[in-house]
Formats: C-alpha cells, structure tokens, sequence
C-alpha cells in the first residue's frame, strides 16, 4: 500500500477508534466508581481479547483472500501472525507500557495465546477458516475495533487501584486510543496486503 493510502485508512478509522475509545473511558470510570472488584475486570479481559483474536483473524484472512489466491499454508501464517500479533501488542502490550509510565499499582502483561493458550489459538484458527470461507470485512471490522477497545480497556482496569483523577483518565484515553486505532488497521488492512503479490492486485 502506499503511504497515502495507508493515511487514508488511518483517517477513516478514527471515528470507530474515537467512540470505542469514549464507551471504554466511561466503563472503566463506572468500575472505579461502583468499586466493581477488580477480578470482574480480569474474566472481562479473558472474553473480549479472545474475541479480539477471533474477529482479528476472520477480518486479516478475509483481507488477504479478497487479494489473492494463495495456497492454505500462506493463508494460515497470515491469519496466525496477523491476529495473534496484533490482538497481543494492541490488548497486552501497548496497555502495559501506558500501565507502566503511569505507574499503576496492580499492572502486569497478560499474553492471552500463552497463558490461555487452549482456549485463544483454536479460536484464531476458527477466525481463520471463518474469513476464508466469508470475504466480507465491513460489519466485522467495526465489531473488531469495539472488542478491541474493550479487551484494553480491562486490561488497564485490573491494572487500577480505588480511585481515578481526570488527568490520569485523559492520559489512559490517549493510549486506549494509539492501543486500538494503528494495530487494528494494521491488522485487518496493511498487514495482510503487505504479503499480496503485486501481480495478483
């Protein structure tokens, strides 16, 4: 893709990644609140990422299909990689750095694919059968770009103690957006046409 294209897609999606962003706020806002126990947060966490991975692999791996004909190994590796990878550094990863430089008192990286392996790897290999068999992205992506929101949004609630100031809230905002918004376009849009052929576009 070229740059242009690439900031094209970029811009469209903000205003999934914008909303997302603002429902996720007031959940986690409402759980400081009401001090909802803090293992609420965590059985969140473990449905909304691992329903992350498996609308991340449908949507890759339907990408990926609209553009090629590839054998089922390739298709396979891209659908793994692109949502496994992405669903990792966008629910675990990028929430932990924003934990860390916050400082918050109970943060952690929680790696869905290993310490749930069991349950997150069979349901990407299910979003990428489901994503060969159906091409069709629209409906899925915006539904990817809303769990995703969720998914990081419990993982920084467990990562929380009893109380939340407005500029930590502002703060959590921005890295609830920057966690959702480039690898979830990354992963349902860039990523899979990076290994599309230039002859088959």
């Amino acid at each position: 893709m070229k740059p242009s294209e690439i900031a094209h897609e970029l811009k469209t999606h903000a205003p999934f990644t914008s909303f997302g962003t603002i429902t996720g706020i007031v959940i986690m806002a409402s759980f400081v609140q009401f001090q909802v126990p803090r293992v609420i947060a965590d059985t969140l966490f473990w449905v909304f990422h691992p329903l992350h991975v498996l609308l991340s692999a449908m949507v890759t791996t339907s990408m990926y299909r609209i553009h090629t004909r590839s054998n089922i190994w390739r298709v396979l590796l891209v659908g793994y990689i692109g949502s496994i990878g992405v669903a990792t550094l966008s629910d675990s990863l990028i929430p932990f750095v924003g934990e860390w430089l916050l400082d918050l008192p109970n943060r952690g990286v929680h790696l869905g694919f290993i310490e749930k392996w069991w349950l997150v790897n069979p349901l990407a290999f299910a979003g990428i059968g489901l994503g060969y068999v159906v091409s069709h992205t629209k409906i899925a992506h915006a539904g990817h770009v809303l769990i995703s929101t969720w998914a990081s949004i419990f993982h920084i609630t467990m990562a929380l103690g009893t109380s939340l100031d407005v500029v930590t809230a502002v703060l959590i905002a921005a890295f609830l957006f920057l966690a959702v918004w480039v690898p979830c376009c990354t992963s349902d849009i860039i990523f899979p046409l990076l290994w599309v052929k230039k002859k088959e576009t």
